[in-house]
This record gives C-alpha cells, structure tokens and sequence, in this order.
C-alpha cells in the first residue's frame, strides 16, 4: 500500500464506496416499493371498489420511491467516469 500513488488510491476507494453505495441505495428503495404494493394489493383486497384510486396512488408512490435508486445511480456514475476528486489530486 505505501507504493500506492494517491490517484490509484482515490480510484480504489471510489470504486468500493460506489458498490456499497449501488447495493444499499437499491436494496432499500426495493424494499420500501414491495411494502407499499403490499399495501395497496391488502387495500385492493379489503375494498375493491376502491381499486382504481389505490391503484393510482401505489403507482404515483412507486415512481417516487423509484426516483432515490436513479439518485444513487446518478452519483455512483459521477464517482466512477468523472470522479472530481481526482482534479483535486493531480489538476
């Protein structure tokens, strides 16, 4: 490690945080999208009558609760092509 230059380092270090950022910041958002349907479907079941409403509303929470993973994503690829830490090492 101590013949490591700081840019090989700082790609490293990018390269394991993006994994664990990518896995957590998809498990999680996945598990939040599976309660809600849950919910919706048990809603569906106990009134179906209001099936289009509980419908509309599971889709438009799923859309948002989708939007953290694309967050995630949207990080996790500045770290890995653009990393801008790597500008503040070499110039």
């Amino acid at each position: 490690m101590d013949n490591l230059s700081s840019e090989v380092l700082v790609v490293i270090i990018t390269t394991v945080v993006s994994a664990i950022a990518i896995m957590i910041g998809t498990m999680i958002p996945t598990w939040a999208q599976g309660k809600a349907a849950e919910k919706a479907i048990e809603g569906m079941a106990r009134q179906p009558e209001a099936a289009p409403q509980l419908r509309t509303t599971m889709i438009i929470a799923m859309a948002l609760l989708e939007t953290a993973s694309i967050y995630v994503l949207l990080v996790v690829l500045v770290l890995l092509f653009a990393n801008p830490l790597l500008s503040l090492l070499g110039g």
